[in-house]
């Protein structure tokens, strides 16, 4: 059996020494090397996406991108490596790891359970892995979207609008657009105070809105009138349509 490629995610040093440590002692009886080390999500994806990892140890209380946003990033990525959460707080427990999706260690790690909880993750399919990135009730902190093989984390704060067209959604930073694979309705749902519908097929981001305003055009977006309210973007130039049925929000704004 080939050694299995391990990452360890802990925002603390002393946490991922003790990790580090109860893993060389039971190498001879699992096969193992320490690929890499990560102090959040965010930082575990980039070594992810470079390297090839086979187990990620994952704390779950982590600034920037906590465990639970992690696993569902990571439940997206064909071939992604497994994951066992570890944790000093037992309150994250949820029903997944009943199910033996994953194993869920308390820290302090002993070794036995790592030794238990690493042989588990050999056999935990990408439908049980799906399965725990449903149980998290944290709402995400970034989109995660795949290129060339890849997860690029796309930070909520960067997003301007999603954009719904046929089957995929186009995230529109400053910089750049992104395609999204999931349903606009799904994403209203879950970022509700953060993102304005302005259009069936249109959300914005509330707080990036400056004003509307009026403009001559016809077609689908126009709703057949020879004029149309758009609305203006913090630091975007796109005319977005504002549907007849969401005008309310011009009065309101």
């Amino acid at each position: 059996m080939n050694p299995a490629r391990i990452l360890i995610v802990d925002d603390e040093a002393p946490a991922r020494q003790r990790l580090r440590d109860v893993l060389d002692d039971i190498r001879e009886q699992f096969p193992l090397v320490i690929a890499d080390e990560a102090a959040n999500g965010a930082e575990a994806i980039e070594i992810i996406n470079n390297g090839n990892i086979d187990i990620v140890l994952c704390d779950i209380r982590m600034p920037v991108m906590d465990g639970i946003e992690f696993a569902r990033h990571l439940a997206t990525h064909l071939g992604a490596p497994k994951l066992i959460f570890t944790t000093a707080y037992d309150q994250y427990a949820v029903r997944a790891f009943e199910l033996n999706a994953v194993d869920y260690l308390m820290k302090p790690i002993r070794q036995e359970r790592l030794f238990t909880a690493l042989n588990k993750a050999r056999a935990i399919t990408q439908q049980a892995a799906e399965a725990i990135a449903e149980t998290g009730p944290n709402k995400r902190k970034h989109l995660s979207i795949h290129e060339r093989g890849k997860i690029v984390l796309v930070p909520l704060a960067d997003i301007l609008y999603l954009r719904a067209e046929l089957k995929y959604v186009t995230v529109k930073t400053a910089t750049r657009e992104f395609l999204l694979e999931e349903p606009l309705s799904k994403l209203e749902e879950e970022f509700a105070d953060h993102f304005t519908r302005i259009h069936r097929s249109i959300l914005v981001t509330t707080a990036a809105i400056t004003g509307f305003e009026k403009v001559n055009g016809d077609g689908e977006e126009a709703e057949g009138s020879a004029t149309h309210w758009v609305v203006a973007l913090k630091g975007c130039d796109d005319k977005l349509p504002v549907s007849r049925r969401q005008q309310s929000l011009i009065k309101n704004f």
